[in-house]
């Protein structure tokens, strides 16, 4: 992730002036997909923004943490390469298929005032049709477009961006910023190093962690970059997330018949102490977008099931010394999470009114 290298071919992005864009077919299938893309950037509305703008509920993390501020409405959903990732996962509902594995320089990219003023600008088109939807109010939308939290997690490996810190300190010096996420697959310890150093650590750090061991994490993560020393990175990762001064978050996605057997939990709980997180959500995987391609709704857990996971991890965390408590959660997305007592941090970015 240095400077800029002798150009390579590129299925799904070429460049313009020395600089990397998401290829113009590439385009056409996002947009088609209600995606926003800016030069190699992506935003979303998500399901949950579009459920708060029409007056219905949040997402699970409003629930959790009390962010986005506000509700989902008032969340930027957003990768700042969206189309790039060193892992192929099996599980993921991106258009990974359309992934290139390509680290870009720091002169092939967009600087993060660009990149934050072409997010906001695709995302306020994405909102544009709210404003004349019967179930949204003017009120709703005009909040929708002074976003109290970024969620930089929406496509690809954002610690691929080689100017990541800077785009999290220029996207928490915004008026109306009041928690920034972080979605990384552990791949560039080196990267969290930097955020640490360089002062720009996001609000919340989440770490992808869907297998407790080597050979199962090449099954799952399938990564293309880093392949020889992948899951060896991940664990630098997992180390940092130990040590790092922000709030951490381990999120084990499950998808049955690969990682949700039994005898595997005691090797979750042996991983996590690495990493020791300030919380853990376990959640179901879910049968949408692109992964119906690779998995089935049979590898879908119920929620209850979900649940009944958690608790056996729950046990195996505390026979390894390790004082979690079930903290929350969320039958409609499947997820429970727990808390890390003797790391112990309140659990709302800001309190809600009634939580």
């Amino acid at each position: 992730m240095g400077e800029s290298r002798v150009k390579v071919t590129l299925r799904y992005h070429e460049f313009a002036d020395g600089r990397i864009v998401i290829s113009r077919d590439a385009l056409a299938t996002l947009k088609k997909a209600h995606y926003g893309v800016y030069g190699h950037a992506t935003v979303e509305l998500c399901h949950w923004t579009k459920s708060a703008l029409t007056g219905g509920p949040s997402c699970y993390k409003v629930k959790f943490y009390g962010a986005p501020v506000g509700g989902s409405h008032r969340c930027v959903e957003m990768g700042p390469v969206g189309m790039m990732c060193s892992n192929k996962c099996i599980y993921c509902w991106r258009p990974s298929e359309s992934f290139d594995p390509y680290e870009p320089g720091y002169g092939e990219v967009m600087s993060p005032e660009e990149l934050i003023n072409g997010v906001l600008k695709e995302r306020r088109r994405l909102l544009s049709g709210y404003f004349g939807h019967s179930r949204s109010s003017r009120g709703k939308v005009l909040e929708a477009l002074q976003p109290t939290h970024w969620a930089i997690s929406l496509s690809g490996e954002p610690t691929m961006y080689p100017r990541l810190p800077e785009l999290i300190k220029a996207i928490k010096a915004l008026p109306n910023t009041k928690s920034v996420f972080l979605v990384t697959n552990g791949l560039y310890p080196e990267m969290i190093e930097r955020l640490w150093r360089e002062n720009a650590l996001p609000t919340q750090l989440y770490l992808s962690l869907n297998a407790p061991n080597r050979e199962l994490f090449y099954k799952i993560a399938n990564p293309v970059i880093h392949r020889d020393d992948a899951w060896e990175r991940v664990l630098r990762s997992l180390e940092l997330l130990s040590k790092i001064p922000t709030r951490t978050v381990v999120r084990i996605t499950l998808i049955r018949g690969w990682n949700t057997m039994e005898d595997l939990i005691p090797q979750f709980a042996e991983v996590l102490g690495i990493g020791n997180p300030h919380f853990i959500e376990p959640k179901s995987y879910m049968n949408l977008g692109h992964s119906v391609y690779k998995l089935t709704k049979d590898n879908m857990l119920r929620h209850s099931e979900v649940r009944e996971w958690s608790m056996m991890l729950l046990k195996a965390l505390r026979d390894k010394g390790m004082d979690y408590v079930f903290m929350d959660e969320d039958p409609n997305s499947r997820i429970t999470v727990l808390q890390n007592m003797k790391r112990y941090v309140d659990r709302w970015i800001e309190k809600p009114t009634n939580p």
